[in-house]
């Protein structure tokens, strides 16, 4: 115990974290999981152990700022780095280029968002030479020893140390910002700019601003291009400024700047000429602090409707300017969320509860909470926004929410319904209120389905109309939109056919990805026969489950694979006729002859999206039974399995793969998962800022690995939990709504395979309750809701089954595991 203190207590000052350091006693001296009970928390600062670098190098795109968990302000900085999605870029040979108050995290397309940017300035020649274009200013940060920009962030703050000996640090309530600057001793003319056009494409047009000479205070707008859509929107911004310790006073120079050209004592953009993609913004000289250093707060008010919306955001979030009581209770606020899922820390190894709760953080970034600041219609409901996208978090972001907040979940749902009520269909792929590109298909369902199945006999108290929800999930399966390219489906051949077909063009979107999206809308129609069945309306859920079984309707019995000895079957484009196209099942995947990609691209019509039709042959959540039999039966399944991992065909960076370690289950070979999940965790996830194997996708990737340590994966919109062995002797949920909480404990439990392979790691027994449960290889969602204690039996053996009986292996439609 005491190397372990140690360690512990280095890491904390290599990482900068001192209130780590301060609770490293009470942490890792937590009793045993034998000596304490299931509501006893183990950690108290879960904060403490996230690292909100991870995966903000080489392509994740992680936002490593300060935000609240949801908020819709996520103040961070900015850098000229080419994959600055997040803004921010871990390597520190990036400069940095401003300190903006609107992000997302892990996306593609196009760099979001990255408004309203501030920058100061120690030192100018003159109020005009201040370089106050985006690459104008560019500055490094100081480097630390090991090479590591000069960066801290836990949950709620973010600092850095630039070169110009400038220290910067933010924090942030929902709506607001709130920064500080410290210039270094003896800044004689401490200067401030506030840049109103630069978002992260630098796509502004038509902005406005205003400047108070007497305040300083700001308040401006613009409109900008949407990331991954052809859609524009309108941000605006109130920015006030307050001595930190000292009384600021009004400024001693102020103006406009237009590029590198500062206009002194003008207040707005009229008095100065300008033209369509110009750069421009406001800057203040103020007076230094009459002793020690000059610190600045800034204050950054944001809203979606209308600068003076910004201005009253501001002024009722942060009234006073109280940086370290913002900080505090930003912290509270993660503390809260992070603490209903606790681990017990013994025998396990600080980096794993590090990447666990770093990746329940990032489960919580996005999507963002707009509530107040939809600028489309007027609404008294919960308006959630930074949807990017539905395909990618449905699978897991979801589910734990179930699992842990649903009150929040309950808003996102709320939220989601009343978008449809007015735009027609649900949200699938959103940013800064306007359509993105839809990705797979109309993936709101499962997650309505996800909400519903799991918490209908309290939705009516979390505020959700069951009428509302379900009038919302049939305006998704059986209405047309005008474009499917944003919303909705190609409803009306999916009816006709009951698939995509490959050669049939109309007005209403882009002919592609048509298999991919065959598999999509045959799980997505299972979902809302799961709520049709809760909802009693007995001929919807039997369409529903008939139009489930529709991904057998682009099955190719006859397609082969090179190099894949006895496989025999695959999924393909089919025509209208009901004769197949042909894709290459390698298509898209490393071994692809082409080197093609399967993303958004209308002129190839390869039939998928992001994956290959050998990830896509296994994709079928809903209905393994039948995949199975599809497939030549278990020995085949199996062997499939393991050639798809032998041979890389596994994406552990695109969403489809990610249930496939766990499919064993289904072949009653739950050893086979829990390696292969294991070992997918020791290669590709690590805390590093290199530790994820591409973007993180909206917390998709950090829904995912946090589900894989706790043991388990979810199948949305069911009430079944695949079950493994946690990376924990302990870990338990609390759950708000039931105020319950269920605790799985491992019994035999030694700790965790460096590689992911052998260990007793493996299920051998499960106990619910003190009683033997009907399965090894899945939990109930009723273990959940009453609150109980699971007892894991782990064995060194890979080859532990599912159990006896009809109900050990996991459900499936075709043989009315759902009934």
């Amino acid at each position: 115990m005491h190397q372990l203190f140690a360690l512990a207590l280095l890491l904390a000052i290599v990482y900068k974290d001192i209130a780590y350091a301060q609770s490293t006693i009470s942490q890792l001296s937590a009793p045993s999981a034998t000596s304490v009970t299931s509501t006893r928390p183990l950690i108290k600062d879960p904060a403490s152990f996230v690292l909100p670098f991870i995966g903000t190098t080489n392509g994740g795109h992680v936002f490593p700022g300060a935000t609240l968990p949801h908020g819709m302000v996520k103040a961070g900085m900015d850098t000229d780095s080419p994959g600055n999605h997040a803004g921010y870029d871990g390597d520190p040979s990036f400069n940095a280029t401003g300190f903006s108050q609107l992000h997302d995290s892990g996306t593609g397309g196009a760099v979001p968002l990255s408004n309203f940017k501030i920058w100061p300035f120690a030192q100018c020649s003159s109020f005009e030479k201040c370089a106050t274009s985006i690459n104008g200013r560019k500055t490094l940060r100081k480097v630390l020893a090991d090479g590591t920009p000069d960066d801290f962030a836990s949950p709620g703050y973010f600092s850095t140390n630039l070169t110009n000996s400038i220290r910067v640090e933010l924090t942030a309530t929902r709506r607001t910002a709130l920064h500080r600057y410290t210039f270094p001793a003896g800044t004689k003319n401490p200067r401030i700019a506030v840049d109103i056009t630069n978002d992260g494409q630098r796509s502004s047009t038509n902005p406005v601003m205003t400047l108070d000479p007497e305040t300083a205070q700001v308040e401006g707008g613009a409109s900008f291009a949407a990331s991954f859509g052809p859609g524009r929107y309108e941000a605006f911004t109130c920015v006030s400024f307050k001595g930190d310790g000292f009384e600021l006073g009004k400024p001693t120079e102020y103006g406009v700047w237009l590029a590198d050209f500062p206009v002194k004592g003008t207040t707005n953009l009229l008095q100065v000429y300008y033209g369509f993609v110009d750069q421009l913004g406001a800057l203040f000289t103020f007076n230094p602090a009459p002793r020690g250093k000059t610190t600045v707060l800034v204050r950054i008010g944001v809203s979606f409707i209308s600068s003076k919306q910004a201005c009253q955001n501001a002024e009722e979030e942060i009234p006073d300017f109280g940086f370290e009581r913002v900080r505090s209770a930003a912290r509270q606020q993660w503390n809260d969320v992070l603490g209903r899922v606790q681990v017990d820390p013994t025998g396990v190894s600080r980096e794993t509860i590090q990447l666990f709760y770093s990746s329940l953080y990032r489960t919580h970034i996005s999507p963002a909470d707009y509530t107040g600041e939809n600028p489309k219609w007027n609404s008294t409901e919960p308006y959630y926004d930074s949807f990017y996208c539905n395909w990618d978090t449905y699978r897991t972001l979801y589910p734990l929410l179930s699992l842990h907040d649903p009150i929040t979940f309950a808003k996102i749902v709320r939220g989601m319904v009343d978008i449809q009520k007015n735009e027609g269909w649900l949200p699938e792929c959103r940013g800064a209120t306007a359509m993105h590109f839809i990705q797979g298909g109309s993936n709101a369902d499962p997650i309505l389905g996800e909400f519903f199945v799991k918490f209908h006999e309290h939705a009516a108290e979390l505020g959700v109309s069951a009428n509302d929800l379900y009038n919302a999930l049939l305006a998704d399966a059986e209405i047309q939109p005008p474009n499917w390219n944003l919303q909705g489906r190609q409803a009306n051949i999916w009816k006709e056919l009951n698939y995509i077909p490959h050669d049939q063009f109309d007005a209403g979107g882009a002919n592609t990805k048509q298999a991919s999206r065959t598999l999509e809308h045959a799980f997505n129609d299972f979902t809302i026969s799961q709520v049709s069945k809760i909802l009693g309306k007995a001929d919807d859920a039997e369409k529903y489950s008939k139009r489930a079984g529709n991904f057998a309707n682009v099955w190719n019995p006859n397609i082969t694979v090179p190099g894949g000895p006895g496989i025999l079957g695959m999924v393909q484009p089919r025509f209208a006729n009901g004769t197949f196209n042909f894709t290459d099942p390698r298509h898209c995947s490393i071994h692809d002859p082409a080197q093609a990609t399967c993303f958004l691209n209308a002129a190839n019509r390869d039939g998928f999206y992001e994956g290959s039709p050998i990830v896509y042959s296994q994709y079928v959540p809903h209905d393994t039974a039948k995949l199975i039999e599809l497939q030549g039966g278990v020995d085949k399944f199996v062997s499939r399995l393991n050639f798809i991992f032998e041979q890389d065909y596994f994406e552990s960076t695109n969403e489809p793969s990610q249930q496939m370690p766990f499919m064993y289950h289904y072949a009653n070979r739950p050893g086979l998962s829990t390696q292969k999940a294991r070992q997918t965790i020791a290669q590709f996830f690590n805390t590093s800022t290199n530790g994820l194997p591409g973007n993180d996708d909206s917390g998709a990737m950090g829904s995912y690995v946090a589900f894989y340590l706790a043991g388990l994966y979810p199948l949305p919109a069911t009430r079944q939990f695949l079950l493994s062995s946690p990376y924990f002797r302990q870990i338990s949920f609390f759950n708000p709504v039931f105020n319950t909480t269920t605790t799985i404990r491992s019994g035999g439990f030694v700790g965790n395979p460096a590689n992911g392979t052998g260990g007793r790691v493996f299920v051998k027994s499960v106990t619910v309750n003190g009683k033997p449960y009907r399965s090894s290889c899945y939990l109930d969602w009723d273990v959940f809701t009453s609150g109980s204690v699971v007892e894991l039996t782990l064995t060194d053996n890979i080859g532990v089954t599912c159990g006896k009986g009809k109900d050990a292996l996991p459900p499936s439609l075709s043989t009315g595991g759902y009934d």
